[in-house]
Parts: C-alpha cells; sequence; structure tokens
C-alpha cells in the first residue's frame, strides 16, 4: 500500500467574539486573509492561506469555558509547525496575548504556547533539525 503524505487542512472552532478570533490568528499568522465565511444559524469565517486554514464560528451562547487542564476530555491544544517561533511570539506578546505555559526550548525544537481570549491553547513549534528522529525526540 502507497503512503499518503496526510496533514491537516483545518481546524473549527467556535469563539465568543469573531473578531477576537480573527485578531488571535492574523496576530500569530499576519499573511492569513478571510477565505470566505457566512451566516446561516451563526456567523463564521475561513481564515488561512492556501493550505489551512481555521475555521472560526460565533458562539451563539456565551457561557464560561474553563481552562483545559489535560483531565477532562477535549482537545488540549492545536500545534502549528513555524519557521520563527520568536517572531510570533513577539507579535502575541506585544499585542496583549499571554504565555499559557513556559516556552520550552530543546536541543531540536523551541515550542512556545498561547492561549486566545476564550482561553484555547495553541502550540507554535520551530523544529532545529530536518532529521525526523531528531525532530520527534523525547529526550531534551
Amino acid at each position: 500500500m502507497k503512503t499518503q503524505k496526510i496533514y491537516l487542512e483545518h481546524a473549527n472552532i467556535t469563539v465568543s467574539d469573531l473578531q477576537e478570533g480573527i485578531r488571535f490568528f492574523q496576530t500569530a499568522f499576519p499573511h492569513f486573509k478571510v477565505r470566505g465565511g457566512g451566516k446561516d444559524s451563526r456567523e463564521w469565517i475561513h481564515l488561512g492561506d492556501d493550505t489551512t486554514y481555521i475555521a472560526i464560528n460565533q458562539a451563539l451562547e456565551k457561557d464560561d469555558k474553563t481552562k483545559n487542564s489535560y483531565d477532562r476530555i477535549g482537545i488540549n491544544h492545536l500545534g502549528f509547525v513555524v519557521q520563527d517561533v520568536e517572531a510570533i511570539a513577539h507579535n502575541l506578546l506585544s499585542n496583549g496575548y499571554q504565555r499559557d505555559y513556559p516556552k520550552q526550548v530543546e536541543q531540536y525544537r523551541i515550542r512556545d504556547y498561547f492561549a486566545d481570549a476564550d482561553g484555547n491553547q495553541y502550540e507554535f513549534v520551530q523544529y532545529l533539525s530536518e532529521v525526523v528522529s531528531e525532530k520527534n525526540s523525547y529526550k531534551n
């Protein structure tokens, strides 16, 4: 059987404030543009580039999301491979976003975690090696 190249095309999230959701992702990824959107039962947009995007939905009900502690069922965070984690961290920090977990500098990668206004966590990882066994190393 031929091995297929697989990648995550999009993630679909619901936020309490659609414009704030757009602001978070465009702060992290300034090249992301609104690819489309609409309004059916709720307002939504697709924000991204030619390869990947985030589907962002406006919540109909404003409930308080409790921070995911990794002890509850659900998605803990979404991870993005990036070329310059420092630039993304600088953009987010200078626009009022806070680290959601301490930055991790390891031998073959740097990881930084930020939360959006609703407490959804995102990991930004920059690999410092092209060697797969090093990129996927579980030793510091």
